[in-house]
């Protein structure tokens, strides 16, 4: 019978779900190997086939894992928290859950039908209160830890109890706010337990503050700075400011020194591990204290200094200007009563922007001036204060000095708002700069760094601002806290409760607190988050819930242990789960969670280490981020009159050039090799089913461009439809036929005909003339064993490098070279099948069985033989008087004088010859014959 796809795959597929073939043992005898996909929000849209190109590359190396002896965890679930399906509800009143649900069907039977080898028995969904119950039990750890910096490692908020009833606060060194109380035990011993909370909050990992975050009035919730692109938000395109909010953040930046230093110990992508080096900024010098002149002010100050970090502390006699972050808390203090309209005017411009935005923004130079001053402590130079966007409250101090001789931006600052510009001493690279005349300000050469080095000079400064207590040395980093919180209905509750304005975790045993019964997903009409609007949901009836959720990332960032012990409903995962699966071995997912979850994930799993809850520093040991499959749009093209009308005509592209038209995206799924199914055009767009199509040899031919691929260019392509013409083997071959897995590459689905050939005639093989299945059990044949042995080292090879696209030209090699030897050999057929099954599992399982066999996925991988490619024949060319004429096969073993009788002894040769004796006969072995006459 000829290649039956569909019932197949139906079969083999059914055959996995009931036997659960893929279902790992956590006792297993065999070496463990985690494989891991970055599990999917399942939208309504269901899959394109972008989506599956990293879970092919995962499954394929599942599989092949497998062969080679592993017990292989290779689990499936869904992030199935999120905006979208809260927006969904807004807009429709059906709750998310529903929705979640039925999305998360269509995304099932999308994965079931590609044949991936998942282990269903793990499924985790992030949504369900059995999953959130353990992310709400990481966040009360959290809650009720503090960083050691003595021992370098979280603790429990007990260990800093003891510390403060034993000597009070002093000598503790901890990550923690900066306006922390100093006191004595005694005074400890005296607090109010509410006095104690409050104190502990300033120490705790998670933490209640007010924040400067990215508000979006119109979904009435918090973003993330990768939600929001050029001030509005990603999902909506809503208008977002910057807003200051009491917001539950986590002490990230306890762990950045940690997560900087893991970054040499991962196999990961080097552009990956550069953006959270980036991102953690770490940076080494020196806080300095500017004193301000005490405005004429009605504010108090609440500091008499503007704290600044800086990297050049050899820079500081070049300060002309200090800049504060618009939402500086000094900034209301420090306006004066004359420029509180352009100081008012300019926060009110910036709150539209996101934090990207600004630190993105470079050519730009905007700012107003306070009307305060600093002084300089080096030199007693009165200072102006200015605010800018550029700087962000959140990073370091919130304060930058200004030195237009040492920077670029901040000399176009200064030259914008004719600031002085002071030229100093370059002390980095120990040469004395002179004056130069036709620049403006004044040259200044310090006597604390002249004659000295960069090194000597900083050294020098750092112990003068600290002697005279106006600063010091220090290690700084630009990565901040990570706000937690969401103004949203969709996520994991908070499990808190607040007594008197401060918050308390509710127990243990209490958990999971399940998102109450609205009758809105918005905002109350006072402004509260949409839990505001449940009617009785009070801790023991009488004590406010938090009513902010958590973000998308929180149950994101520890799920990996989920699936190690995923039914487990006593401890998020059993203490042997997680001495056996440790950390994941390959994770595939995308780049741009590089600064996102895989920070926040990283950072959860070495807090859960410093607990003793799991045993590996870094999650992930190898990551591999796939490319995107882009979009390979179609377009008609309409005829316009001389007004610019479009008239009810279209032209095929190859005449285009003869009218003056307007492109027309098509949908691509009625676009086969360019050519416009015209039929299916006009139900497409009715407005054209009278139009008068102008064709080019009797078809519509389109035009063709790569651009992202989504709903509103048409260029979507259904795996479903795919799947049912080709088959999912076809689809599974093809995807990773497009190109190397990293890189992005347009979808063409003009080729997967020739992948369907392929499988076709890789069936043919093992079946005669009349699709009757045919082996035989003879002795393989020297070709037939090196046409093997050379693919399963290749595949071999290609799959440990995860070069996946290189395997599926070899195997189209492979089986073309056993077609022309006609080989039928059972023993060589079956291996060929195992090498192929991690690519193409639902066709090799049914020869398989034909085969005579069971259990494929356990077999064993086929050893590579390198004999059976040793050559011990050379097709040698054969040149008379320099020009080459044949080749002739001879044996590697034959010396000199026999490949001299057998050259001249060939009919063929004595042609060439024309009865002429050779002069004489070049030989060099493995290499040419060349003959004289």
């Amino acid at each position: 019978m000829d290649y039956q796809f569909k019932e197949i795959e139906q079969k083999w597929q059914k055959y996995w779900a009931a036997n659960q073939t893929f279902k790992a043992d956590t006792n297993s005898s065999k070496p463990k190997y985690y494989v891991l996909d970055m599990f999917p929000y399942p939208s309504g849209a269901g899959l394109h086939v972008g989506h599956p190109l990293g879970y092919i590359a995962s499954d394929i190396f599942s599989r092949y894992k497998r062969l080679k002896g592993f017990n292989v965890l290779h689990p499936m679930g869904y992030d199935s928290f999120g905006l979208p399906a809260e927006q969904y509800a807004i807009q429709t009143g059906q709750h998310p859950a529903i929705t979640t649900e039925a999305n998360i069907a269509t995304y099932r039977r999308q994965l079931d039908q590609i044949g991936f080898s998942f282990d269903w028995s793990r499924e985790v969904r992030t949504s369900e209160p059995s999953y959130y119950k353990w992310t709400q039990w990481i966040f009360m750890q959290l809650f009720n830890s503090w960083y050691n910096l003595e021992t370098d490692k979280a603790e429990d908020i007990t260990t800093l109890i003891e510390k403060f009833n034993a000597a009070g606060s002093d000598g503790i060194k901890a990550v923690c706010d900066e306006d922390v109380r100093s006191f004595l035990p005694s005074d400890w011993a005296t607090f109010s337990p509410e006095e104690k909370q409050s104190e502990l909050l300033k120490y705790r990992l998670t933490y209640l503050k007010e924040s400067t975050v990215n508000w979006c009035p119109a979904l009435g919730t918090v973003l993330a700075n990768d939600e929001v692109k050029d001030g509005f938000s990603e999902r909506g395109g809503y208008p977002v400011e910057q807003k200051k909010m009491m917001q539950w953040s986590m002490r990230i930046s306890a762990y950045a020194e940690r997560l900087l230093q893991g970054l040499n110990t991962i196999d990961w992508p080097e552009p990956v591990k550069e953006m959270q080096r980036n991102w953690i900024g770490k940076s080494v010098g020196a806080s300095v204290k500017f004193k301000i002149d005490t405005p004429s002010s009605i504010f108090p100050l609440p500091l008499d200094y503007i704290e600044v970090f800086t990297t050049r502390i050899d820079t500081i006699f070049g300060v002309s200007f200090i800049v504060l972050a618009p939402e500086h808390e000094l900034v209301k203090p420090l306006t004066t009563e004359a420029q509180q309209e352009a100081i008012d005017q300019y926060i009110a411009q910036t709150k539209k922007k996101s934090e990207l935005d600004r630190m993105a923004d470079t050519k730009t130079v905007s700012g107003a001036f306070t009307g305060s001053y600093v002084t300089n402590p080096v030199n007693g130079e009165k200072v102006q204060i200015w605010i800018a966007d550029y700087v962000l409250a959140g990073y370091g101090t919130g304060a930058v000095m200004g030195v237009p001789s040492g920077d670029q931006r901040d000399w176009l600052f200064a030259k914008h708002f004719n600031l002085p510009i002071i030229q100093i001493l370059d002390a980095q690279k120990d040469i004395e700069v002179e004056a130069d005349p036709t620049k403006e300000g004044k040259y200044i050469n310090s006597d604390f760094i002249n004659n000295l080095g960069y090194k000597e000079a900083v050294s020098y400064l750092n112990h003068w601002i600290e002697r005279e207590g106006v600063g010091k040395a220090k290690t700084n980093y630009r990565m901040r806290d990570a706000i937690f919180g969401r103004q949203r209905y969709w996520g994991e509750p908070i499990p808190v409760y607040f007594k008197d304005g401060l918050p308390y975790l509710i127990k243990e045993e209490e958990l999971p607190l399940m998102l109450p019964e609205i009758d809105k997903y918005l905002p109350t009409e006072s402004g509260e988050p949409p839990l505001g609007r449940a009617t009785g949901w009070s801790y023991e009836q009488q004590y406010e819930y938090e009513l902010s959720t958590m973000p998308g990332w929180a149950g994101s960032s520890w799920y990996w242990y989920r699936y190690m012990d995923a039914q487990n409903g006593c401890e998020f995962a059993s203490k042997e789960a997680i001495e056996y699966w440790k950390a994941v071995d390959l994770y595939i997912g995308g780049s741009e969670h590089a600064t996102g979850h895989l920070l926040y994930s990283r950072f959860w799993n070495k807090f859960l280490k410093d607990l003793g809850y799991v045993n590996e520093e870094e999650p992930f040991k190898k990551l591999i981020n796939q490319g995107m499959i882009q979009g390979r749009s179609n377009f008609v093209y309409r005829v316009v009159d001389e007004e610019g009308r479009g008239t009810n005509t279209l032209v095929s592209y190859g005449l285009r050039k003869d009218y003056k038209t307007s492109a027309l995206h098509v949908d691509v799924n009625i676009v086969e090799n360019e050519v416009l199914n015209i039929e299916k055009f006009k139900l497409f767009r009715p407005e054209f089913a009278n139009a008068e199509f102008i064709l080019e040899n009797g078809k519509y031919i389109c035009g063709v461009e790569v651009e992202k691929m989504s709903k509103s260019k048409f260029n979507v392509v259904n795996p479903d439809v795919l799947i049912e013409n080709y088959g999912a083997d076809t689809l599974r071959m093809y995807e990773m036929f497009l190109g190397p897995l990293e890189q992005s590459k347009p979808w063409n689905t003009n080729g997967i005909e020739g992948v369907f050939k392929f499988l076709r005639k890789f069936w043919r093989l093992f079946h005669n003339e009349e699709w009757v299945f045919s082996v035989s059990d003879s002795i393989p044949t020297k070709a037939e064993l090196k046409a093997l042995h050379k693919i399963i080292k290749k595949v071999q090879d290609d799959v440990e490098r995860f070069s996946f696209n290189t395997s599926v030209s070899s195997f189209m090699i492979a089986v073309n070279e056993l077609t022309d030897l006609k080989c039928k050999n059972r023993q060589v057929l079956e291996d060929l099948v195992v090498v192929l099954s991690p690519y193409a599992p639902h066709i090799c399982e049914e020869l398989w069985a034909l085969l005579g066999n069971t259990d494929l996925s356990n077999t064993a991988y086929p050893t590579f033989n390198p004999a059976y490619l040793e050559e011990d024949e050379f097709a040698y060319p054969i040149s008379v008087n320099g020009k080459m004429k044949m080749n002739l096969n001879l044996s590697l073993t034959l010396d000199e004088a026999q490949v001299r009788e057998a050259v001249l002894s060939n009919e063929q040769v004595k042609g060439y010859l024309e009865g002429k004796e050779p002069k004489k006969l070049i030989f060099v072995k493995g290499k040419i014959v060349n003959i004289v006459i």
